[in-house]
């Protein structure tokens, strides 16, 4: 390859500090799109946390305005503005406009934070149209206005604060040519579930929050913190015993634990490091999870609940049914990405292995009725899972000598690559039948499914692999399921789910949904799984045909065609089964028409609480949601 003449010095681009992040927003903040923008919001509320984790505040308010501007203020010690001795400018200033400054390097300002490396505020700054920051401090209010990350003028004092009165208020407007991807604004649900899991996990600081486009406003609390978040996630499950929890420090580390079992067949697990939502886990998780293990098979050992015979519990059979929180306050955290969602120090394993583990020794001792419960939850759990592994294997091995023979009612693609393949799972042999007409053949597969899946949210493994529409979607798919789950076999780079627009259609949706979020989570995760958008009516007029997806489509267009609209031909669809080949083919499945909802899980923990609401055993909490939502629901039939 020839190489350009003039590569020397002068060809090395020197970013200037906040340049560097308007020019790769993706390095600070991991993008330019709706999480990146929920994480500007999480920057500055961040640096509020870390102020309530220093024992210096109790308030946090949080405000979305009608033009989408953001407010977060704080009663705080407020951002020192006096003049910085290096840099001989205020600090105020040098917290905003320069990377990696803060109090939180030197070990003074904090003992532990959660802010992005230090990069946070001055991140959030870089990325705005403009930005205020009011400073609270030594009985003045101080103020300094910033337009893309520049100060517009020095700090300047603009009025009196109230005796002992300190606090920082920080208000933005993101910058959109920067956040340019399609509409993007803040959405409520994800922020407030964001702040509820903060004041979870800062006990004592009052988060309140306001959005004044919608005049929604929630406020959280919670007193007994962690302990209260185990109770929150576990008020639609049986539970088998009160929540155990503990609150040690060891070597300046800060560890919290709450642990209760439920009657339910999969495990809710949630670590926080420095308050941050550690979503991938890391060593806390690890440490907790060996501790339970080594404890329940240590009891079970010594009340002789486990046979001589018997082996050991697994790690899987231990948590079964377990709602867990850990939560840890570490001075020095290493992460193992930017945006942090993995603990890395090896160190905090060690710690909270031994914290949780005495914790939840001394625990079994003292109730030996939970203690018995939890062993003979474990015991079914294991015997399961010994079923399912041996349905597991016949499945599997069945596959292997039929030479890998994919279910009978698949109509298979062409095309071998999977990155260009699709598969659509249809219900009804109608709908099937339309479909596998109507599709291309050359890259988009179907499986029609018969009836409702089973509710896997109700049952084992090991009954689920021994019904028959579930065997046939493991086996299309071709990525095994639970221990042996490899998404390298998956034979359909989209797996999209194509029902009915009506109640039955949405519970056999949500049916399919509750199966992939539960044992094939990693689907979800890497983008593969979509929901089809079938037309709800087709309109003709003077020979030109119309689909409309929504009421709110059709509406408009009836108006549109005013007193015309009495000559119009419209036709509601009930199922798919009523479309012919070419129409399913024209409205809701040719890639250059049609519209997929990709699938994706923000929240895991409000996602797991849901699902085990609206598919568990509990009757009133999935009333009382239907009640609630009836009114923003589209297509109910009844």
């Amino acid at each position: 390859m020839a190489q350009s003449a003039n590569y020397d010095a002068t060809s090395i681009q020197v970013l200037e500090g906040l340049e560097a992040v308007r020019r790769r927003p993706g390095m600070y903040v991991g993008g330019t799109d709706l999480k990146a923008l929920h994480h500007l919001v999480y920057e500055v509320v961040d640096n509020s946390i870390d102020e309530a984790l220093a024992g210096a505040c109790t308030r946090i308010e949080i405000t979305i305005h009608a033009d989408s501007t953001v407010t977060v203020e704080d009663n705080g010690r407020g951002i020192p503005v006096d003049i910085h001795p290096e840099k001989k400018i205020s600090a105020l200033t040098v917290v905003m406009t320069t990377l990696h400054a803060g109090g939180k390097f030197g070990g003074g300002g904090y003992k532990v934070s959660g802010g992005l490396h230090g990069v946070g505020v001055s991140a959030v700054n870089a990325l705005s149209e403009w930005c205020e920051v009011e400073v609270k401090r030594g009985g003045q209010v101080h103020l300094q206005r910033f337009e893309r990350g520049y100060p517009k003028e020095p700090v300047k004092v603009i009025g009196k604060a109230r005796e002992n009165e300190t606090g920082t208020k920080t208000t933005y407007k993101f910058d959109p040519t920067i956040f340019k991807e399609g509409n993007l604004d803040y959405r409520f649900d994800t922020l407030s579930q964001r702040f509820r899991e903060m004041a979870f996990v800062t006990r004592g600081v009052t988060i309140h929050f306001v959005d004044e486009r919608a005049n929604h406003e929630m406020t959280f609390y919670f007193e007994g913190g962690i302990n209260s978040f185990v109770r929150y996630l576990n008020r639609n499950r049986e539970t088998l015993h009160p929540a155990m929890y503990i609150e040690k420090t060891v070597e300046g580390i800060g560890i919290e634990a709450a642990v209760q079992y439920t009657d339910a067949f999969t495990e809710s697990v949630y670590s926080f490091a420095n308050t941050i939502n550690t979503i991938d886990g890391g060593t806390h998780m690890t440490g907790l999870r060996s501790a339970l293990t080594r404890v329940i098979n240590d009891y079970a050992r010594k009340n002789s609940l486990l046979k001589d015979a018997d082996p050991n519990f697994t790690g899987d059979d231990t948590r079964e049914g377990l709602t867990a929180i850990v939560s840890v306050k570490h001075p020095d955290p290493q992460f193992e990405s930017q945006t942090k969602v993995k603990l890395m120090n090896p160190e905090v394993q060690t710690y909270v292995q031994q914290v949780a583990g005495e914790a939840f020794s001394s625990f079994l001792e003292e109730n030996p009725q939970a203690a018995k419960a939890i062993v003979a939850k474990c015991l079914t759990s294991s015997r399961a899972r010994d079923a399912a592994r041996k349905a597991r294997d016949l499945v599997i091995r069945k596959s292997a000598l039929e030479s890998m023979t994919l279910p009978g009612k698949l109509a298979d693609c062409s095309e071998r690559d999977s990155h260009k393949t699709e598969l659509y799972i249809v219900e009804g042999d109608s709908a099937g039948g339309s479909a596998k007409q109507g599709r291309d053949r050359h890259f988009q597969a179907i499986l029609p499914l018969r009836g409702k899946i089973l509710n896997t949210e109700r049952a084992r493994l090991d009954k689920i692999l021994g019904n028959n529409e579930v065997k046939a979607l493991i086996s299309a798919l071709g990525m095994g399921i639970g221990d042996s789950l490899d998404v390298e076999g998956l034979r359909y780079g989209r797996v999209i789910i194509m029902t009915d627009a009506d109640v039955d259609g949405s519970h056999i949706r949500t049916l399919l949904l509750t199966f992939f979020f539960r044992y094939m989570p990693q689907l979800i995760e890497d983008g593969h799984l979509y929901i089809a958008q079938p037309p709800l009516y087709r309109l003709e007029h003077k020979k030109q045909v119309r689909y409309l997806y929504s009421d709110t489509e059709k509406e408009a267009h009836i108006k549109e065609l005013g007193k015309d609209s009495e000559k119009a031909s419209l036709q509601r669809y009930k199922g798919l089964g009523e479309m012919n080949p070419e129409q399913l083919w024209e409205t809701t499945m040719n890639p250059e028409n049609r519209t997929l909802l990709l699938v994706t899980v923000e929240d895991a923990a409000e996602a797991d609480r849901t699902f085990d609401m609206l598919m568990g055993d509990a009757v009133d909490p999935r009333r009382k949601f239907i009640q609630t939502h009836a009114k923003k629901v589209r297509n109910l039939d009844i």
